[in-house]
């Protein structure tokens, strides 16, 4: 049987052979589906046919919502009003992006209910939605727990779990809540798990439970898009912004994302290229959802040719036909890069990933050309005269390609009269310069930015642990009224945080558990975000209070007198190092 499925998947296939309801072809068809993607070509199929469980690897952007919503779609019983389908995703912004999707699949399915429900966002709208049971849940994990605690969520009729983007919620630190979401759920069920990436962490869980499973990859395991090539360039970490802007300017017809460390550089970054006159806007976690939602509009719509974004923030974007990928600054985590670099050569476009390195930092490029098998290619930053011939061509490109409407008729003898004076060439000169003079103005004595090749040294193997720690600053100790009686651990306790802050930015130092309370550190500049988000979205019940600042993570080896009063028999200590946590694990 399985052979007939990968059999037909050999030769173009459409829609229709897939077995679909015709209400769901009806709504691809509107959609502007016309082939099924590869990854649709072959999950569902499997999933009609086959009752093994299935791992599916392959790259953001490939179709994967389509390549389980839809045959989920048409075997759930819309009639029932339970939930019969649970996908589980990593952040709100996915995890909306899958609910809408599945809605527009489902448009004429009038008796199906397809409800998200995420962190970040007041509860008390989610509570009324699922007063009714919907057939399928779009849930991220700390979010569902707080419901399952509720009982407002009932999962005994699940007959298909969806783990979305496993290596991410893995890399955010929701090990724990997806283990106890499982054992949750009824043995009969259907499990499929969708990950960029096969870390050791998703093969236990597959081992674990899952049942007999199949393995589909699209691509290479574990590697980067097929269509998307890889530069970087080299230069002096202080002229990372001067090299962005010629990037940029090189490419006049770019749309691209690019990706900053932090909060605070991608507002940075936004603000310096819209003074310079860029067509670019940020989106980071202090935006509210209104401010995000706009943003999003106006890239979607092309209002914007650059969005710059934290990772956190860019989780779950779905925007087409992105020309560029940017690395500001190279993630900590290899993996995320594969996720990065996959958002652009998308749907068998071309795409290219750019990563703007400085002197030490070679090392790191050759290790993504391990992990992703393909060659990382060093150009040279553009000089002055490079950008400004690229923009004089371009411009000529716009004018050649220009539509001339008719209503400019009536007004050409008046300009023809006018410029009767200039000769042909004067008038081009003329033309030319009023589009061209501010670049040759700008780069007329722009320095170069690539650095000798003598000066790259390779990087030391310190070089990790100082780019870690390189962070100073006054520290503020927060007390959460949850400790190990309430099951939490420090993977739970920093997937809890991540679902109520949603910015993976937040820096999280030493971290203490005892029987009823919880301590962790965070960064002076950053608490007031963590308090606030707190205050807004913490589940009943949950009270998060400052009890102390010191000035760097060291300082905090020590227990605070606060502990004191509890009970020795159920302490339970857990500290991690005195550098910030970065990942989320």
């Amino acid at each position: 049987m399985v052979c007939c499925i990968f059999a037909r998947i050999l030769r173009l296939m459409t829609f229709q052979e897939l077995g679909l309801k015709p209400e769901l072809l009806s709504a691809i068809t509107e959609i502007g589906f016309e082939t099924p993607m590869p990854v649709q070509q072959q999950t569902i199929p499997f999933i009609f046919e086959q009752t093994d469980d299935l791992v599916v690897l392959a790259q953001t952007g490939t179709g994967k919502t389509a390549a389980f919503g839809l045959p989920i779609l048409n075997l759930i019983d819309s009639t029932q009003q339970k939930v019969q389908a649970l996908i589980l995703a990593p952040t709100r912004e996915l995890c909306i992006q899958i609910a809408n999707d599945l809605n527009k699949f489902a448009k004429h399915l009038p008796k199906v209910r397809v409800v998200p429900i995420y962190g970040g966002e007041s509860i008390v709208k989610q509570l009324k939605q699922v007063d009714v049971q919907p057939q399928v849940l779009v849930a991220t994990p700390g979010r569902l727990l707080d419901m399952l605690r509720r009982k407002k969520v009932h999962l005994n009729d699940v007959s298909f779990l969806v783990l979305d983007e496993a290596d991410e919620m893995l890399n955010m630190g929701f090990l724990e809540d997806i283990e106890t979401i499982l054992q949750a759920l009824p043995d009969a069920r259907r499990t499929m798990l969708f990950s960029a990436t096969m870390p050791a962490e998703i093969a236990r869980i597959a081992r674990n439970y899952m049942k007999t499973s199949h393995e589909i990859t699209v691509g290479v395991r574990n590697a980067g898009a097929e269509n998307v090539s890889h530069l970087y360039y080299v230069v002096q970490a202080k002229q990372r912004y001067l090299a962005l802007k010629r990037i940029v300017d090189m490419n006049p017809d770019i749309y691209g994302i690019v990706f900053c460390r932090t909060r605070q550089e991608t507002k940075e970054v936004a603000e310096k290229l819209i003074v310079d006159g860029y067509n670019a806007d940020a989106l980071h976690g202090d935006l509210s959802q209104v401010q995000r939602d706009s943003v999003m509009s106006k890239f979607r719509l092309h209002g914007l040719q650059l969005l710059v974004a934290t990772d956190v923030a860019a989780r779950g974007l779905d925007v087409h036909n992105l020309t560029h990928v940017i690395n500001y600054n190279l993630p900590d985590d290899a993996e995320v890069y594969t996720h990065r670099s996959g958002r652009t050569g998308r749907a068998n476009k071309k795409g290219i990933s750019i990563s703007i390195i400085h002197t030490r930092e070679r090392n790191r490029i050759r290790s993504l050309e391990k992990l992703l098998k393909k060659e990382f290619t060093q150009v040279p930053v553009p000089d002055g005269m490079a950008v400004c011939k690229k923009q004089l061509f371009h411009l000529i490109n716009k004018m050649e390609k220009v539509e001339v409407c008719d209503e400019i008729e009536p007004f050409l003898p008046e300009i023809e009269k006018k410029l009767t004076y200039l000769e042909k060439e004067d008038m081009l000169r003329r033309f030319v310069s009023l589009e061209f003079n501010r670049f040759l103005e700008y780069y007329k004595n722009a320095p170069d930015l690539n650095v000798p090749e003598k000066e790259i040294k390779p990087a030391k193997k310190s070089e990790k642990s100082t780019e870690k720690t390189k962070r100073k600053g006054k520290l503020v100790r927060f007390r959460l009224n949850v400790g190990t009686k309430q099951n939490f651990n420090i993977n739970r306790l920093l997937a809890f945080i991540n679902d109520i802050v949603c910015d993976r930015s937040i820096k999280i130092g030493s971290i203490e558990l005892i029987a009823k309370a919880s301590f962790f550190d965070v960064y002076a500049d950053q608490a007031e975000q963590v308090f606030n988000a707190f205050e807004k979205f913490a589940p009943n019940g949950i009270r998060l209070e400052a009890v102390g600042t010191s000035s760097s993570p060291k300082s905090n080896r020590k227990k605070p007198q606060q502990h004191k009063k509890e009970p020795d028999s159920s302490k339970k200590s857990t500290s991690n190092s005195d550098k910030p946590w970065r990942r989320r694990r």
